[in-house]
């Protein structure tokens, strides 16, 4: 089913902070589109402001220029809300290990400022994104809740001390706390652009432009690589769960596994260009091999992906097709 039928009261709003980022500004677009009432806080250091241009005279839609390292402004922006969807972060490992600092401030403070706020302004739903980077050094596949190894960078840790405040914002506080452990998302939107781009938009960009991408490692490692569909349909249903299901992390995934060096034919053979990677140096604090065991997100939440990696690509290399 997806998320397009799912349906919350009108009088409903909405919170997407990180709002004009990629994953954001797609579930922004998802919640407009059902007549609800959206609120985008966003600082634009990752995210773009073309991303929502299409929804500014939306009157649904009002976007808040602001950063969740600043409490007043989280406290500003969660009053009257029923339910925040907490997309900000900065991503990237490679960029963790040279930033950790700024990784403490955004993805931790930021986030527990999100919480305190919504705890304080009485919000039904504190719905947030975490990583299957918490995985760490686990070789346990496919990768299952309470299996979690050694985390191998800064950004796993903040997500994996996000999801301990989650937990702990449930049981001290009573706040309906949901942290989802996104797989490698791809979809429209993405941004192909900068030394810390995902790996899909960037060999798309590279290979229309007819350049030589480079693939860090052997391109034997595997990844759940998980449309953006997929995750605003994670999103909406961790706020239609039962309060019996929060204080929880879910995997959110498509429960694949794709090779990168398959992923990579399979563009090229897409887009009809004969075009061998370059082979580099494994990227320091990536995980090797990704696959999201998706079972409780399915019994607790109702999770039910509707795109797998086929299905995904096809609509992924379209849209840039049409936007690069």
């Amino acid at each position: 089913m997806g998320f397009t039928e799912l349906q919350f009261p009108e009088t409903s709003v909405f919170l997407v902070t990180g709002g004009a980022g990629f994953i954001g500004s797609n579930i922004c677009e998802a919640l407009l589109n059902k007549g609800l009432t959206v609120r985008c806080l966003d600082n634009l250091s990752t995210g773009h402001i073309e991303n929502i241009q299409p929804f500014m005279d939306n009157p649904k839609f009002t976007f808040l220029q602001e950063d969740i390292r600043d409490l007043d402004a989280c406290m500003k922006a969660t009053e009257g809300v029923t339910y925040v969807l907490n997309e900000a972060a900065w991503g990237s490992v490679p960029r963790s290990i040279e930033m950790p600092l700024l990784y403490e401030e955004i993805n931790i403070r930021g986030t527990l400022n999100m919480m305190e706020a919504s705890r304080q302004n009485g919000v039904k739903k504190f719905v947030y994104a975490s990583s299957s980077s918490v995985y760490g050094d686990s070789t346990t596949l496919p990768k299952k809740e309470g299996q979690e190894g050694n985390v191998l960078s800064p950004y796993a840790l903040t997500k994996r001390t996000d999801e301990e405040y989650g937990k702990l914002y449930k049981k001290l506080y009573g706040l309906d706390t949901y942290g989802l452990r996104y797989f490698n998302v791809f979809g429209r939107r993405q941004d192909p652009n900068g030394a810390y781009a995902a790996v899909i938009p960037k060999f798309l960009k590279q290979l229309m432009n007819g350049e030589q991408p480079t693939i860090n490692g052997d391109g034997k490692q595997s990844r759940d690589f998980t449309y953006v569909d997929n995750v605003i349909e994670g999103n909406l249903r961790a706020c239609l769960a039962s309060s019996d299901a929060a204080g929880e992390a879910y995997n959110i995934g498509a429960g694949g596994r794709e090779y990168l060096i398959d992923v990579y034919h399979h563009l090229t053979g897409a887009l009809g260009v004969d075009i061998e990677p370059i082979f580099g140096p494994p990227r320091k604090g990536d995980i090797r091999d990704s696959n999201a065991d998706i079972e409780k997100a399915r019994k607790n939440l109702g999770y039910d992906p509707s795109y797998d990696f086929k299905a995904g690509i096809e609509l992924a290399i379209e849209w840039y097709k049409e936007n690069l």
